[in-house]
């Protein structure tokens, strides 16, 4: 009896919830067609079957989730007089429990049925899926593939890192949507219940409220005993489970019972919807996701151009992170970037974005760039004038394309006296910081990009430790001065020259961009940057610490080509009056001398004339000369077996001869080598055509012509007055032997010099003619002497005389080569210079006596000469040279001068007519 009686109580107990149940849902329901009295149970029934399914579909695609919750159809509730759907409130700070996990396949069928319906309510792109199934390893979001692909479904988290981070990013997410930044809604779905720290943080973000825009489903998440002390989700709706139905616990705010115990009715769960509607639902999604996902390179622009001041530092748009627009910054907080990724990954797309955000931020009075690439590409080509576009960049003070580590070594140095520059500013007008400076003060701040900066540190040699001591003060100094540093690589390991400094360095690099394989920027523990997308990047403004990443899109430069060429444009004309273009270094250019500023500068009268001979690499591109004055040893040897040893006694010999009026000196030509023959014929026609007496010669008139100018230059030099070669009075010329043309008085222009037939190996050349082959036809000297001035002796291959000149005079048992040490000795002082190639250093050496004559020839030019081969010889025993095409070393032995330059070449439509 006693249980029957309790039976009975339960019996009356449900019997009166559910009438009180019916009562509120008739109260509910007033606006029915009839009176609530006058439902009986099938009309109710019939009743919340028609207001549930309208209620559970909502405008499809035009219902915002974050304001408010919407109803969400879970299942069909099934009494005797029939069934009716059964709808949740989600979104707008409402969640949702189930006491089983997605193991059970319906609650599997629910999770993926509640996704599709939240994705289909909200607009595109106003639903991001978060899914975590660490049970079954991500086998619960399988069916959902297309919606992966379509990139509104992040991969499943599946271990306790990927746990971990996803909770990162949602709290991130939950931070900016409460500060006001405009965002989807991210709905985070558990198929099982994770850890107790992770479920924490997960029930934190569901008490966070609508305004976190954030909606959390957990399935194994049973309702705890009595005294529970367990995170506990905020305003949700829990479903529990029996082996054949579901049931459903009172809404929050929407109770179905009297005692909160919920929905009496058992409910038959809702499984998965057909695979063809996922797929045509992600199609949909996907096509709209990827028209608002498109970033548009106007995105990153200002309304208006040069508006905005550096004086507290920089600042642009570099993309967007989900549909809030990103910002990076120049400034006390993160002076300078450090920027990582693969070859392919959007580095050069980036900085583009970035260096065309600033120039169209700030004006050339508040922005200068430096831009360094080190790579073989043209990341910096447009901002320079080219051939088709003579426009270029104001802001941009030099730019090396494919550059030398030598040339980036010249940048650092000229950033560093920048840097020195601007601390004398700072300390005159008694501040310590650029910010401080007086507004009428103009000192713009700086920013130098070095892209693929590794090959600048490439080994452990001088260049590099001077680049890692650049990059230090630079990096050190450069917060106060507004000088910023923007260093770019595929990898930041493996660089020998940075071991025990990297920290000293890096250290100074706050905001971290990590692109797709760009991880090694971050933190050792920060893989935040494992499964980027291309045309994505991690900003991280920690020094790559975990918490402190926002993943952000940004636009492809490279397609809005149109668009950066007018901007380029708008940029150029609006330039300051008198703005020059950039300094520009091109790595895979050749030069010519026919294009050279120096070049074009010169005149005949100068006191000492000018050897020119290639560019320098620096940063201003300057002509790399040699003095040819009266100091002993002002000769110049080029020395190496590349046949590119001949255009450059080309370009010192026309270059010498422009600085001369016709008459005032004489070239003698030597082509003693097959490979210079066309370079010398070349050279004796430009001479002659600008008016200039030329003499060809053959390694035996070599010998003679040396014997000459040795034995007139051993003399005691004439009074100042008269031995001053560009006075235009040469010393008094010896008899001339044999074979040999004399080095007399004055004659007139063009005129064969006098004296007696001229040996088989001399050949005179007017300034109207060229002579032929020594070899094949002699020419006899006319009736008049060489003119008076300077004499230039050039020989093209002058170890191919060593034989002729090493062979000693029968009489006097002098050498050749004794004279020409003596020439070398003594010809600068009565205006005689010897310009020669030598295709052994070796053989200079043998030639000049050894090394300890050395600098009877203070002017080099070494081609493809060992470093360690050249270090010898010149007496230094860390010189750090390696030969490469197209490069030379210029040495100057007086002024203790070393550069890397680019060697003058003929020009290549002249290579191709030999050809």
């Amino acid at each position: 009896m006693g249980r029957l009686a309790s039976a009975y109580r339960q019996a009356v107990t449900a019997h009166r919830a559910a009438r009180a149940h019916l009562d509120t849902a008739r109260d509910a329901l007033g606006a029915a067609t009839a009176p609530a009295t006058a439902l009986g149970g099938g009309a109710l029934v019939a009743r919340l079957a028609e207001v549930g399914g309208a209620l559970a579909t909502p405008a499809p695609g035009a219902t915002a989730l974050t304001g408010a919750p919407v109803p969400v159809r879970i299942g069909e509730a099934s009494t005797p007089d029939g069934a009716f759907p059964v709808l949740v409130p989600l979104g707008g700070g409402h969640h949702l429990t189930v006491d089983a996990d997605a193991r059970d396949p319906r609650v599997a069928g629910l999770l993926r049925a509640l996704v599709l319906r939240l994705l289909a309510t909200a607009p595109a792109g106003e639903v991001r899926v978060a899914g975590i199934d660490t049970a079954a390893l991500g086998a619960t979001f399988g069916p959902l593939r297309p919606l992966l692909d379509a990139g509104v479904l992040d991969p499943p988290a599946t271990t306790e890192a990927e746990v971990a981070a996803l909770l990162d990013a949602a709290e991130r997410h939950a931070r900016a949507a409460q500060h006001g930044a405009a965002g989807p809604l991210l709905l985070v779905v558990a198929a099982t219940t994770p850890p107790p720290r992770e479920l924490a943080r997960l029930a934190a973000l569901s008490h966070a409220g609508p305004a976190a825009a954030v909606c959390v489903l957990v399935a194994g998440r049973p309702p705890g005993p009595p005294g529970d002390t367990s995170p506990s989700l905020g305003a949700s709706t829990a479903v529990r489970l029996t082996e054949r139905y579901a049931y459903v616990g009172d809404p929050p705010g929407v109770p179905f019972s009297a005692d909160g115990s919920g929905l009496a009715a058992p409910v038959l769960l809702d499984g998965d919807p057909p695979a063809a509607s996922t797929r045509a639902l992600a199609e949909h999604l996907g096509a709209a996701v990827r028209r608002g996902d498109e970033l548009g390179f106007a995105e990153l622009l200002p309304e208006r151009r040069w508006a905005e001041s550096a004086s507290n530092g920089l600042r642009t748009v570099v993309g967007r992170a989900d549909r809030a627009p990103v910002t990076v910054a120049f400034d006390d907080a993160t002076p300078h970037w450090l920027v990582g990724g693969r070859t392919g990954a959007g580095k050069t797309v980036f900085l583009l974005d970035v260096l065309y955000g600033l120039a169209a931020r700030y004006s050339p009075a508040e922005l200068q760039l430096y831009l360094l690439d080190f790579k073989e590409g043209v990341s910096f080509t447009e901002f320079v004038p080219t051939g088709r576009d003579p426009s270029w960049l104001p802001h941009a003070r030099a730019v090396g394309i494919e550059s030398d580590r030598e040339y980036g070594v010249a940048v650092l140095r000229e950033l560093r006296r920048e840097l020195h520059r601007r601390a004398t500013t700072l300390k005159r007008h008694g501040v310590t910081k650029l910010a401080d400076l007086p507004r009428d003060v103009a000192v713009p701040r700086v920013v130098a990009v070095i892209d693929e900066f590794h090959v600048l540190l490439a080994g452990n040699d001088a260049l590099a430790r001077e680049s890692v001591d650049l990059l230090e003060e630079l990096a050190r100094k450069g917060r106060s001065y507004g000088m910023h540093l923007v260093l770019a690589s595929q990898s930041m390991t493996g660089i020998e020259a940075l071991y025990g400094r990297a920290e000293a360095i890096f250290g100074q690099f706050a905001l971290r961009v990590a692109l797709p394989g760009g991880g090694g920027v971050l933190g050792q523990v920060n893989d935040a940057a494992a499964a980027l997308p291309i045309g994505s990047a991690v900003v991280n403004t920690a020094a790559g610490a975990v918490g402190a990443d926002t993943v952000v899109r940004f636009p492809d430069a490279h397609a809005a080509t149109a668009e950066l060429t007018r901007l380029r444009h708008e940029l150029w004309q609006a330039r300051p009056a008198g703005a020059r273009p950039p300094a520009v270094f091109k790595g895979y250019e050749a030069a010519r001398l026919e294009d050279d500023p120096t070049l074009a500068g010169l005149r005949p009268g100068g006191r000492r004339p000018l050897a020119l001979v290639g560019r320098t690499v620096d940063v201003h591109g300057s002509t790399a000369l040699f003095i040819m004055d009266t100091t002993p040893g002002r000769h110049l040897a080029v020395v190496g077996t590349s046949a590119a040893g001949a255009d450059v006694l080309r370009a010192a010999t026309l270059s010498l001869a422009r600085q001369h009026a016709p008459g005032e000196c004489r070239f003698l030509l030597a082509p003693l080598v097959a490979a210079a023959d066309p370079v010398a014929d070349e050279t004796a026609a430009a001479l002659a055509a600008a008016g200039h007496w030329v003499q060809r010669l053959d390694a035996a008139g070599v010998r003679e012509q040396i014997a000459a100018l040795a034995d007139l230059t051993a003399r005691p030099r004439p009074p100042a007055a008269e031995a001053d070669p560009s006075a235009g009075s040469p010393p008094t010329a010896p008899a001339a032997s044999a074979g040999s043309p004399p080095v007399g008085p004055a004659a007139s222009v063009g005129s064969p010099p006098a004296g007696p037939a001229a040996s088989a190996g001399s050949v005179a050349v007017g300034p109207s003619g060229s002579g032929e082959s020594p070899a094949t036809e002699p020419v006899a000297t006319g009736s008049a002497a060489a003119p008076a001035g300077r004499v230039f002796l050039v020989g093209f291959g002058m170890d191919a005389a060593s034989t002729v000149l090493g062979a000693p005079d029968p009489q006097t048992f002098r050498s050749g080569l004794d004279d020409l040490r003596s020439l070398l000795r003594n010809g600068p002082g009565h205006g005689v210079h010897l310009l020669g190639w030598w295709r052994g250093l070796r053989r200079l050496a043998d030639d000049l006596g050894g090394t300890q004559n050395r600098d009877d020839v203070a002017c080099l030019v070494a081609l493809n000469v060992p470093g360690s081969e050249l270090g010898l010889h010149l007496g230094v025993h860390d010189l750090a040279y390696t030969p490469r095409p197209d490069r030379a070393l210029l040495i100057d032995r007086h002024d203790q001068r070393t550069r890397l330059i680019v060697p003058f070449a003929r020009d290549a439509d002249e290579l191709a007519g030999e050809g």
